[in-house]
Parts: C-alpha cells; structure tokens; sequence
C-alpha cells in the first residue's frame, strides 16, 4: 500500500464513530478542485510504511472504532484487499471513500464483507463528467459502482464537492435524481495551497441551502457538509 499520510483521530470522516484515517497516493482523475494535489500527482515523495501505521493501529485498539481510507483513489492500490483484511482481523470497521471508476475492485470488498461504510463521490451530472473530472471518465463504471453500493445493504453515501466554477443549480438536481434514494452531501468547496486548479469559487452558504432545497424535491435525503 502506498500510504502518503495518517489522521491519528477523526470524528468527522466516519459518521458516529471515532476513526483515523489513511491517504493512499495516486488517483486516475484530475478534478481542478481536488484539495489534495500532492497525493494526486507527486505520489513518488515521502510515505508511511505498512508496519508503521500496523503498529500504529495496534496502540489504538479499544481507542479507536475504525479507519477511513482515502486518498487519492484507494481502489488503485492492488493490495488493497489483502490490506482491509488486516485491519478487520484487529477488530476495526472500515470506510472506503471513492471515486466509483473501479466496480470490480469495490464489487470485490462487498462480496467479501470488508467494508462497512463508503463514501463515493459524484463529481457533476452525467453530461459534464468529464468537464469536471479531468478525464474521459467511463460512466458505466460509475453507474455500476452506484448500482453495487445502492445494493449492498451497508451504509453508504454519495457526495459532490460544489464549485461555482463547474455546477449549477440544475447540475445538483440532477445529481439528486441520478443518486435517489441514497444519501447526497453537498460539499461547499474550500480553497488552499494543494487545490490542483487556482481561481476557484465556493457558493456562499445562503446559495449552498438553495441548492439543497431544490435538490430535495427530488431526493428526500439531501444534506449539506462543511458549512
């Protein structure tokens, strides 16, 4: 695994659990908002060894509910089932944040119940996907992601980063429509030293309860994150 970062302590990334969580280096996306520049793109610089943060999880077992993975994208790293095995044999939940392009990966943690929450996100509506992502993105992969998790009785959500530049309004209605009935949190973006792409806006929070509020005539489970 290639681990480029740790949060010792989270009550945020795991709904109703405290948690670490990891960053794992490299994704195949290159969203402009991305807040995490340099796990994206200069993923050959320092990292965390394996057995470092083992014996980290160790010190925490009985402090600690669960370990987010995150990055990045996760779901890149091949050994990532052999690595949620070992944390699920000590004890810990674990939640998988996503960018869903990799169904055969996710389908795979599901079958073998490694995952107990995942959070995958939803970069805009189908017809500004690649806009947004930075890629061609192959959306019959995200759909089937969708479908997986929308399927697999665990808990779940989808979430979009909101950034004045790539959604409007009716962007996020669609969204909501795409992901009903599965939870969508709206993300107000934030801007710092690693976004991949300057000159970004967030919507104002007055804006950003608008936005929920259309969203919600067509997903009862709209919810806003970060305000």
């Amino acid at each position: 695994m290639l681990i480029k970062g740790l949060q010792k302590v989270t009550l945020l990334d795991y709904p109703g659990q405290v948690a670490c969580t990891i960053f794992t280096g490299g994704c195949n996306m290159r969203c402009p908002f991305c807040q995490n520049a340099s796990l994206v793109i200069h993923i050959d610089e320092e990292r965390l060894e394996e057995e470092e943060f083992f014996s980290f999880l160790k010190s925490r077992i009985g402090k600690l509910d669960a370990v987010c993975i995150s990055g990045g994208e996760p779901c890149l790293q091949k050994d990532l089932k052999e690595f949620i095995q070992k944390i699920k044999e000590m004890g810990f939940l674990v939640k998988l944040d996503t960018n869903g392009c990799f169904p055969e990966m996710l389908s795979s943690l599901l079958q073998n119940h490694l995952l107990d929450y995942v959070a995958m996100d939803i970069k805009n509506q189908k017809e500004k996907y690649d806009l947004t992502s930075g890629i061609h993105a192959d959306l019959d992969k995200i759909e089937e992601s969708i479908y997986l998790l929308q399927n697999s009785g665990i808990p779940h959500e989808f979430r979009t980063t909101v950034v004045l530049e790539f959604h409007e309004p009716s962007d996020i209605v669609k969204i909501a429509q795409w992901v009903n009935p599965s939870k969508l949190y709206l993300q107000q973006f934030r801007d710092s030293e690693d976004v991949i792409q300057d000159g970004l806006h967030a919507y104002s929070e007055e804006e950003m309860q608008k936005l929920k509020e259309n969203a919600l005539k067509e997903n009862e489970h709209v919810y806003l994150r970060g305000l």
